[in-house]
């Protein structure tokens, strides 16, 4: 990454910060707050990652003091002014901001924590209150954009949270961004990431009908999806997923575990504000039966192999 990386980086203050969480997301998301030229200081459950990580990007802000990692939360967010996080669901989330060596623990008075965890809304008002009790700040941020965006530091970001902290981060944050949007307060980031998945669960099992339906009925279906996707039809999932599906190939980052877990948060909070989602309920569904297929790490689109 360090040495084929495209993205023009913003002129910003160099900040110090921390990030938690060195997955397929959080890794090179941290890489390009590195190459933007902050000071980075990482953790991850796995420490191997870690290794990995300062491997790549110890000296990539060309200061002469390294990126560095550490053994736990508390340690590595101490000299942060502002803490990144992106882990796998609400407990992870809970386990690297609370207890004795929780970043909670271990942050300055007036530090930022940023959650880019796809989780609950709940448990992001949780942690906005307990946070702000300790004196310090929390905002929500979900994710959009998949592995490719995280890679290409071009995610669209969704926050819940203070404007005065979101002001603060939104500089820095842009470094792995394309958009980085204040929504509402707490857990408005958090909703507006369950938005999102409703409209891609929808639109990945209207494509792989529509591709499914094309080659029953003896179409090209790489013209088809051409033609198509010059009108009222196109959508990213069209001409990002289209083609591959019709290739049957399914390896392209965001996977079906993923996706059932963030379909579980959305059907769950719908129980809460009543909000009817019957296309959603279904397309769940579909999912667990890609599960069943042994598709679990197969990305979204791969919901059309249960057509075929």
């Amino acid at each position: 990454m360090p040495s084929t990386n495209p993205k023009t980086y913003e002129p910003t203050p160099r900040a110090r910060v921390a990030f938690l969480g060195l997955g397929v997301m959080g890794f090179p998301m941290a890489g390009h707050l590195a190459l933007a030229g902050h000071q980075v200081t990482v953790y991850n459950r796995t420490t191997t990652k870690s290794i990995a990580w300062c491997e790549d990007f110890a000296r990539a802000s060309g200061q002469n003091d390294p990126n560095t990692s550490a053994q736990t939360p508390r340690l590595a967010v101490q000299a942060a002014d502002i803490i990144f996080c992106c882990v796998g669901n609400d407990n992870d989330l809970r386990s690297v901001t609370i207890g004795p060596d929780g970043a909670f623990a271990g942050m300055k008075p007036g530090a930022v924590f940023v959650d880019h965890t796809t989780a609950s809304a709940s448990v992001a008002r949780e942690l906005s209150t307990l946070a702000r009790h300790e004196g310090l700040q929390f905002v929500d941020a979900p994710v959009s954009g998949g592995q490719a965006g995280a890679q290409n530091g071009l995610l669209t970001v969704m926050c819940g949270g203070d404007a005065t902290a979101f002001e603060t981060v939104k500089p820095v944050a842009m470094a792995f961004s394309r958009a980085f949007t204040l929504l509402g307060e707490s857990g408005a980031g958090q909703l507006a990431k369950m938005v999102n998945q409703i409209c891609i669960a929808g639109l990945v099992q209207g494509l792989s009908e529509a591709i499914a339906f094309g080659q029953r009925a003896g179409l090209d279906m790489n013209q088809v999806l051409d033609v198509i996707g010059k009108g009222a039809a196109q959508s990213w999932q069209l001409d990002n997923r289209g083609k591959t599906m019709v290739a049957d190939q399914f390896e392209f980052g965001f996977a079906v575990d993923w996706m059932r877990k963030d379909l579980g948060l959305v059907l769950d909070e719908a129980k809460r504000n009543g909000a009817r989602l019957p296309v959603t309920a279904l397309v769940d569904q579909f999912y667990a039966d890609v599960q069943q297929m042994g598709g679990n790490r197969w990305d979204t689109s791969s919901l059309i192999k249960r057509l075929k």
